[in-house]
């Protein structure tokens, strides 16, 4: 049975003082702007610092997979991807692959935010050979456990290829929200770490069923 242990602290601060092990992946939302008491450029800066930190935390062969959706503020649009990118590039990681998650159906105008979201793979030494590669696009997101939420069909497609290409069967999530990345990641067979700030959110993070939501895992994944 997998296991779930969810702490309530700074995601940051555990990352910096945690040792993670070499079977352990790193997958996570990095907070936007809206979220932390910094200025906008303060933001940026520290949003690569930590894209940085959380490729540092992973072992060589590991992999550090970040799911970013772009926002657009005051007439600029503000590329989450190159922020990932600028801090990875810092920690000597190198990107295994970008994939498009669909937010809204192809050829629908979307204010505020872009209809797509980026999801980003990242290992120092790890390399996937061409026979290895998987959808460039996802055509759908998946249902939301809340609005700031991995999408439950971009989980399960981070799922399956940690099982199929790499030695993870600990998924860890630093930002962890309520836990949908967890809880897909349980239903994969994975044994989930989450790190949540908030207490209320760490609390549901803890005990977060899928139940009544699309999650497909076939029994061979359930297999280490």
């Amino acid at each position: 049975m997998p296991t779930r242990v969810v702490h309530q602290t700074d995601g940051v601060a555990w990352l910096a003082s945690s040792a993670l092990e070499a079977q352990h992946a790193l997958v996570t939302s990095l907070p936007d702007s809206s979220e932390l008491r910094l200025s906008f450029d303060a933001w940026q800066k520290w949003f690569s610092d930590t894209a940085a930190l959380v490729c540092r935390a992973t072992a060589d062969d590991g992999v550090a997979i970040f799911f970013q959706t772009d926002v657009k503020r005051a007439g600029h649009w503000v590329d989450k991807s190159f922020l990932v990118q600028l801090g990875a590039r810092e920690a000597g990681s190198h990107l295994l692959w970008h994939k498009i998650v669909c937010r809204a159906p192809a050829g629908v105008t979307t204010f505020g935010r872009p209809a797509y979201a980026h999801l980003l793979c990242f290992s120092r030494g790890l390399r996937l050979a061409d026979s290895q590669a998987s959808p460039d696009v996802l055509p759908r997101l998946g249902e939301m456990t809340w609005p700031r939420a991995m999408g439950i069909a971009a989980c399960e497609a981070t799922c399956q290829f940690l099982l199929a290409h790499t030695q993870c069967r600990t998924v860890v999530d630093p930002f962890c929200g309520v836990g949908s990345m967890l809880a897909v990641a349980n239903a994969y067979g994975l044994d989930a770490v989450g790190v949540e700030l908030s207490a209320k959110r760490a609390a549901r993070a803890r005990t977060l069923e899928l139940n009544g939501l699309n999650v497909t895992a076939p029994d061979s994944t359930l297999e280490p």
